[in-house]
């Protein structure tokens, strides 16, 4: 068998609004809320993977790398500029505004409010 990731869970001072944040800027889609008590709001990253944002006191910040197309990135990019969100070409610098990724031809990194630290790459 081909071993596959199904979730991961990501933790947020708000899970709603950190679901919301990272679905409306990946132009992903929220789905009904899950687990034993609902208290998962799951994103739909793709066919076989869902991030599960949890409510938790003191989240401590994952990083999430995605691989995506150019006119799916162009995308993101569009809708990271229109709301002002900082975004930058490397961890340490995500604000500088570039997208010259030192792993790919284009890349940058944004965050949420839980610290959370997304990378998005394309190949062109």
């Amino acid at each position: 068998m081909t071993v596959t990731l199904n979730h991961t869970i990501v933790t947020a001072t708000d899970n709603q609004e950190a679901a919301r944040f990272f679905a409306t800027i990946m132009g992903l889609e929220c789905l009904p809320p899950a687990g034993a008590h609902g208290h998962f709001v799951p994103v739909r990253v793709n066919d076989r993977l869902t991030l599960d944002y949890m409510t938790v006191e003191e989240p401590a910040g994952h990083h999430l790398a995605f691989d995506v197309d150019p006119d799916t990135f162009d995308r993101i990019l569009a809708r990271l500029r229109e709301r002002n969100i900082l975004f930058g070409n490397s961890p340490s610098t995500p604000g500088n505004g570039r997208v010259d990724h030192p792993l790919c031809p284009r890349g940058l990194f944004f965050a949420d409010a839980a610290r959370n630290l997304y990378e998005v790459m394309s190949p062109r």
